[in-house]
């Protein structure tokens, strides 16, 4: 047994918008990801997503007003909410949400990375 290392996990991968599964908890599923530019505009019916950035700065753009996530800040989209993450900047943070959570939902897009396509890392 030994902790994760964020930073060393974060150094692992250089994608985009690419989730990347370091852990499990009760059904859940701990990710990291680097963002930069935009994704594409997605809900998730049956589940709430939780970010929780470490580097740089997030926009959570949603229909009802945006939330600008610095480090060490957190927001959870409630199921059902349409969102679109933005990233001026390349920005590191983890999402914690069931391991059912499609990565854009049901929309198929370039950017989507299917369940199954997610690496352990």
């Amino acid at each position: 047994m030994s902790a994760i290392n964020l930073d060393e996990k974060f150094s692992l991968f250089n994608e985009h918008w690419t989730p990347k599964i370091v852990a499990e908890s009760n059904g859940q599923l701990v990710k990291l990801a680097k963002g930069q530019g935009e994704l594409v505009w997605h809900s998730h019916e049956h589940e709430d997503e939780l970010f929780l950035v470490i580097k740089g700065q997030l926009t959570l753009r949603m229909k009802q007003g945006d939330v600008v996530l610095n480090p060490g800040e957190m927001y959870v989209v409630p199921k059902g909410v349409e969102h679109s993450p933005l990233a001026t900047e390349e920005t590191h943070f983890m999402m914690i949400e069931p391991a059912s959570t499609a990565h854009t939902g049901t929309l198929k897009v370039d950017a989507t990375v299917d369940i199954d396509e997610q690496d352990w890392i």
